[in-house]
């Protein structure tokens, strides 16, 4: 029979569990008196004060949470400033976004009359063989002349893919389209 020999790896536990829990003279754990405090990330009373401030000069998050950091040395995440500012009850000024230039494919998009008569003015042709990934395709032409491809998914999802991505049809040509595309789609058995 072989004789018992303990475990090295528990000896060392229990060596350094001893040395970790020694107390000293006033009952206190010695390691932990001896180690500093970190500084909190929180921010002071003066400096939630200036963070209001920043935000009435309309500065945005993003830079509210870098100030925080060079200036004071408060690391926070985005999140985090963004509680602050909601904590504070603080309203974030949106600055005026200009709007931007349109492309030339854009500005070549024919505008639609709103006072046409868009009845029968949108089409709706279903390919013969459909797109690979999709349950219908096909092709619509909008009361704009404006070609698009459609397809609707095996979720039932309809969408479409116009070449021109900013291109968006009038809702009147949508409803139509639907119409239209609901009707081609019975037809064949759908």
């Amino acid at each position: 029979m072989e004789s018992e020999e303990e475990d090295p790896t528990q000896e060392d536990l229990v060596d350094s569990n001893t040395e970790a829990g020694q107390f000293d003279a006033s009952g206190e754990n010695s390691d932990v008196v001896a180690k500093p405090i970190a500084p909190s990330n929180d921010p002071t009373d003066e400096q939630k004060q200036e963070v209001a401030r920043w935000i009435n000069d309309g500065v945005g998050l993003s830079d509210i949470q870098k100030r925080l950091s060079t200036e004071f040395g408060v690391t926070m995440t985005y999140m985090d400033v963004r509680f602050l500012v909601d904590d504070l009850n603080l309203t974030i000024q949106d600055e005026d976004e200009p709007e931007p230039e349109k492309t030339e494919s854009e500005a070549e998009v024919p505008k639609t009359d709103p006072d046409a008569d868009l009845l029968g003015s949108v089409s709706v042709d279903v390919d013969k063989v459909t797109r690979p990934g999709v349950m219908a395709s096909g092709t619509a032409t909008f009361s704009d002349g404006v070609n698009s491809p459609w397809y609707l998914d095996q979720f039932g999802r309809l969408g479409l893919t116009p070449k021109n991505e900013a291109y968006k049809p009038s809702d009147e040509d949508l409803a139509e389209f639907q119409k239209k595309l609901q009707a081609e789609l019975q037809k064949s058995g759908m």
